[in-house]
């Protein structure tokens, strides 16, 4: 049964998490006792062999052991390792969860384009959207052994009420090596297809709209099927929990509080297992780390695959019984059953104001949110606010020769010159400057025409 704890964390607060850390169903502390135990009982013994079994020559040997496997553990990138995989089990985690297929749109659809108040319509109503859950049903019993356990044969599915005799007779004479979870969905678009040509959906694009919403329902059940089918490579489960098992059995050694060398000074600022004086008989940051990175990997390990019987794993016949019951409902007992049309409160009000409660009259007061720049204070002169027009006819300025050398050759300058803008829509706040510039292009261009007259005449001559 999935752990909600949502109503816990509604509201920010002192020690807000700390209430969660006492609950048992769906904790870290039962995913990981009994590898916490079995850590703790190694450790004890590795200890008490090392401080009463061995002899001092055999005790120097083992402190230089215990030296290397501390020093070796620390070259393992377990963070990096751990978080990249944990990161992706998560997203695959939600994407299933999104992959669940609703019939909510389906059945909508349904109720509002398949029509007939008569026994025949009403049958065909609910065919229709029996068919689609009994699709879901398919699909879950291939990914799901809590709807396996429910339903481990075709007869029990046919004694819920998901499907006729007549229909598993059909279902089960079809010969195919694969899953067969789509042939609802085919049986679905030929009943479809016979109720527009019977006038049951009066049109065309109602007929369009059902199937759309069909495909939809049907590439849920196909993505949820493949993500059964392909897992996250083997390779990479296998790398993440070699890394987490090596790494706590150097830590199990290396990080044993043994005797330092003699004639060795401490450095300063380097108390480490293994090296220090002090001795404290239970690793304490060991074992958190332990708790850590273990949890990590439990974490990975129960939402890698949220089909199954653990605390956080989907609750999918809850689910098979909610579609089911939120189904036949609207298409059957809520088809044309409307309440009556009646003037709402706020008939002749321009502005709609519903009442607050006491205990929320506090946001009435509140100013409405128009966006992030409304209070924003601009210039007041209102020369800044002239609109100007960019003109793409005059070719860029020159890149200066110091720019020239990081912006290339035709890259052309950031430098901004009045001349990029054509004409003001209102008065420019400096006109002498464009004026200046006008003049300088007319000049520019009589140099220009003059030079292409002497070409022109050398070329004769």
């Amino acid at each position: 049964m999935t752990v909600s704890y949502t109503l816990k964390v509604a509201e920010a607060r002192f020690g807000g998490f700390s209430s969660l850390l006492l609950r048992w169903k769906g904790s870290i502390y039962k995913l990981l006792y009994k590898e916490f135990l079995l850590f703790v009982a190694l450790y004890a013994v590795l200890s008490v062999i090392y401080r009463l079994l061995l002899t001092q020559e055999q005790k120097q040997v083992y402190a230089q052991v215990a030296r290397y496997c501390n020093h070796s553990a620390d070259l393992i990138p377990l963070s990096f390792v751990l978080g990249f995989y944990v990161t992706l089990v998560v997203n695959r985690w939600w994407s299933q969860y999104t992959s669940i297929p609703l019939p909510d749109q389906l059945m909508c659809v349904i109720s509002a384009s398949v029509h007939g108040v008569d026994q025949s319509g009403r049958l065909l109503r609910r065919t229709l959207i029996r068919y689609a859950n009994l699709a879901s049903v398919l699909v879950l019993r291939s990914v799901s052994t809590r709807v396996l356990k429910r339903f481990p044969t075709m007869e029990h599915v046919v004694d819920a009420g998901f499907m006729s005799q007549e229909e598993r007779k059909k279902f089960e004479s079809l010969k195919s090596d694969f899953n067969k979870y789509w042939v609802p969905c085919v049986w679905f678009t030929n009943l479809a297809a016979q109720a527009r040509r019977d006038g049951r959906i009066r049109d065309d694009i109602a007929l369009c709209l059902l199937l759309e919403e069909l495909n939809k329902y049907r590439a849920k059940c196909s993505m949820l099927f493949h993500y059964d089918w392909i897992s996250i490579p083997l390779v990479y489960t296998q790398v993440v929990t070699i890394a987490v098992y090596s790494f706590f059995a150097l830590s199990l050694v290396g990080r044993q509080f043994v005797e330092r060398e003699a004639g060795t000074a401490e450095p300063q600022g380097t108390l480490e297992p293994g090296q220090g004086d002090l001795d404290m008989y239970v690793p304490l940051t060991t074992l958190l780390q332990f708790f850590f990175y273990a949890g990590w990997l439990k974490v990975a390990e129960q939402i890698i695959n949220p089909f199954g019987e653990d605390d956080d794993d989907f609750e999918t016949n809850q689910l098979i019984d909610r579609n089911l019951q939120v189904s036949m409902l609207s298409v059957d007992d809520m088809y044309q059953n409307l309440p009556l049309a009646e003037k709402d409160p706020y008939w002749d009000e321009e502005q709609p104001h519903p009442p607050y409660t006491v205990a929320t009259a506090a946001d009435s007061l509140r100013p409405s949110f128009l966006g992030s720049t409304f209070n924003l204070r601009v210039c007041d002169d209102p020369e800044q606010s002239v609109q100007v027009e960019a003109s793409p006819r005059l070719a860029p300025p020159a890149p200066t020769p110091l720019l020239s050398r990081f912006l290339g050759a035709g890259a052309p300058s950031p430098a901004i010159s009045l001349r990029n803008f054509g004409r003001a829509r209102g008065a420019p706040r400096t006109p002498h400057l464009l004026r200046f510039r006008a003049e300088e292009g007319v000049e520019s261009e009589d140099r220009i025409d003059e030079a292409g007259e002497s070409a022109d005449a050398a070329l004769e001559a």
